[in-house]
């Protein structure tokens, strides 16, 4: 099997399903940063010492993979998607909420700005959640531009950066900085 096909050398990708666009296109640049997402988490991942953190991560990035796909699908098939294999459901988006609700009762968020580092694994889910918001910028770029774009990818994405914003307080513990002195 090769890696390469050559078909993109014209600047276009191929959409999952069949179809073609303009690598430039601002729907490539959306499940662009949903993968970049994924790379990100698997950085903070092998930084993170919390195994349940570190659990919760990997299944967030297998659902990103179901958020790319969504949102790389050719628009004239989408009726050919898989509930949660192959596009965003309620459900998902439901989890993520849960998984919120839990963690801010665990450790409760504290009202001031703070400065993402603390640990090494809480720099690089912070850096993830920078990542999925600038998905979900580009995702309702896309839909104003015309795409068929799911409402639900753009509330899992929406969901998605709070939980990592969560997740990394967890991660950084009694660590964290506050952006102010005072």
């Amino acid at each position: 099997m090769r890696i390469y096909t050559k078909a993109g050398d014209d600047g276009s990708t191929g959409l999952f399903l069949g179809s073609r666009v303009p690598k430039s296109d601002v729907l490539v640049d959306a499940y662009g940063d949903v993968d970049e997402a994924v790379a990100v988490m698997g950085v903070a991942r092998s930084l993170c010492e919390d195994q349940r953190l570190s659990s919760a991560l990997l299944e967030l990035q297998r659902e990103l993979f179901v958020a790319a796909a969504d949102l790389a699908t050719n628009p004239a098939h989408r009726d050919r998607l898989k509930p949660g294999v192959s596009c965003v459901t309620e459900e998902m988006v439901e989890r993520v909420e849960g998984l919120i609700d839990t963690l801010v009762t665990e450790r409760p968020l504290r009202p001031v700005f703070i400065v993402p580092g603390a640990t090494p694994s809480s720099a690089a889910i912070d850096h993830a959640r920078t990542v999925v918001r600038r998905a979900e910028r580009n995702v309702v770029r896309a839909h104003e531009a015309g795409h068929a774009v799911s409402p639900l990818v753009l509330r899992y994405l929406n969901r998605l950066s709070d939980l990592l914003f969560v997740v990394a307080r967890h991660a950084a513990g009694d660590a964290e900085e506050p952006a102010s002195h005072d």
